[in-house]
């Protein structure tokens, strides 16, 4: 009785999946090459400075491809093209696509590229591959993203590159020896890097700080956003939800399968810290903003029709997508507000179509000026030249699993993680649609709509 017991309330849930499932059209068009996410992984993401501190951005490009192949079982010569996103090269390896697809025994007659577009450089190279696929270049692409935090290039000045450039061309021992008697204490220091816009000298930061400011965003709401962000985290961790995680032996050390920057912790001690980026008033701090990581990620993105002949059952159809610019300077963080709408309507969608939502989160006061933007008439029709606001997505379906905030954030390898993570929620929830959303340097941002595969 028990096991028939079961069984029905199985049957029950499943039904009500279907229902739910069914009952919004599909976004397949006809004559149109349906694209599909196979599966995604990634390496666990890690505090910069931490246990990856000895690698390269390549060892973990690596880990991720070798793990992605050993989770679908993919014969490396199926794949027909590699793209990866990062922003911070490594001079020694800066198509860091080639060199982690050797790395990782690929052949060498497997083209690769590197793109880069800020935090969003892997929604860059997902829908990189979109294209080659759509255009009948290629059936399957492993697109992903690798950033490198524990060890960043620092440049020496630029007198004294000069100097050693020019040293470089000197043929006699007086004139290298003219040359050295020129360099003084001050070539000395080094250029160190920042997270700041070349366009307005002002740090990722202190632009968040005033978005924040200027949308009235509190430090308490920040606060309390961070702290959800993670005990989400934590939650989905404990319950084995981060399924795209894998394990990676670090050499000289141990197996490493858990990311390591899920703290949660309590308001009373976050309300502790002091502003990070504008003192003493600022409203930012090190515990609302998401802090610097090492880690990687990849996709693997076919042909629906490749996919289903080489036995794969899909996760998601990746749908529609759009890229925004807009003013680096006062409207650096809203991507997500510009591009929600503009995805849902070439989409023919509207927000509550949506089943489950995934934005990027820089900082705490990013979100929540975004989703103010959002729910602004005002905003919108100043600034966006539409008659009514976006609307903000209901915080039942943003974010569940935890974010940026809590999970981590290697610049160029966030995207492929929020789209994996909306493939798994809407296979465990039973949504049909996802999207998502990612702010970027430069004021650039992405949306994309994820439709769920048939289960």
């Amino acid at each position: 009785l028990r096991s028939i017991l079961l069984y029905s309330a199985k049957v029950l849930t499943l039904n009500k999946r279907n229902t739910k499932f069914n009952s919004k059209k599909t976004l397949a068009t006809p004559g149109v090459k349906n694209i599909v996410l196979v599966d995604g992984v990634r390496t666990p993401f890690l505090q910069s400075g931490t246990i990856y501190a000895n690698l390269m951005p390549h060892d973990l490009a690596r880990a991720a491809l070798q793990g992605l192949l050993n989770r679908t079982g993919l014969p490396k010569d199926a794949v027909d093209y590699i793209v990866y996103g990062t922003v911070i090269q490594e001079v020694k390896t800066s198509n860091v696509a080639r060199e982690a697809a050797l790395g990782a025994g690929f052949s060498d007659k497997t083209p690769a590229h590197t793109v880069t577009m800020a935090c969003i450089s892997s929604n860059q190279a997902m829908t990189t591959a979109v294209g080659l696929i759509a255009a009948g270049q290629c059936d399957a692409v492993i697109a992903g993203g690798v950033e490198f935090m524990s060890d960043v290039p620092i440049r020496h000045s630029r007198k004294m590159r000069k100097t050693m450039l020019s040293l470089n061309k000197a043929k006699t021992l007086g004139a290298r020896l003219s040359l050295l008697g020129s360099i003084r204490l001050a070539h000395l220091a080094p250029e160190l890097p920042a997270v700041a816009e070349f366009s307005t000298a002002e740090t990722m930061g202190h632009s968040a700080d005033r978005l924040a400011a200027a949308f009235g965003v509190s430090r308490l709401e920040q606060d309390e956003f961070a702290l959800r962000s993670h005990m989400l985290a934590k939650k989905a961790q404990d319950s084995g939800l981060l399924s795209d995680v894998i394990s990676f032996k670090v050499p000289g050390k141990d197996i490493v399968s858990k990311d390591n920057g899920i703290r949660p912790s309590t308001m009373e001690q976050m309300a502790k810290l002091k502003p990070a980026f504008i003192k003493p008033h600022g409203t930012v701090t090190a515990a609302n903003s998401s802090f610097l990581t090492d880690g990687a990620s990849a996709v693997l993105i076919m042909s629906e029709e490749k996919a289903l002949a080489m036995g794969y059952k899909p996760k998601a159809y990746l749908r529609d997508f759009v890229y925004v610019s807009q003013d680096p300077k006062d409207q650096l963080l809203l991507g997500p507000t510009y591009a929600t709408p503009k995805v849902l309507e070439k989409s023919g969608l509207t927000l509550n179509d949506i089943d489950v939502f995934e934005f990027h989160e820089a900082f705490a006061g990013q979100i929540m000026a975004n989703l103010k933007a959002m729910e602004s008439d005002w905003f919108a029709q100043t600034y966006m030249g539409r008659k009514t606001k976006v609307g903000a997505p209901p915080m039942e379906k943003f974010n569940s699993w935890g974010g940026s905030l809590s999970l981590g954030h290697p610049f160029a390898a966030t995207g492929c993680r929020l789209v994996t993570t909306v493939a798994h929620r809407l296979q465990k929830e039973g949504g049909q649609y996802g999207l998502v959303a990612a702010c970027a340097a430069g004021g650039q941002g992405h949306a994309m709509v994820i439709e769920a595969y048939p289960q």
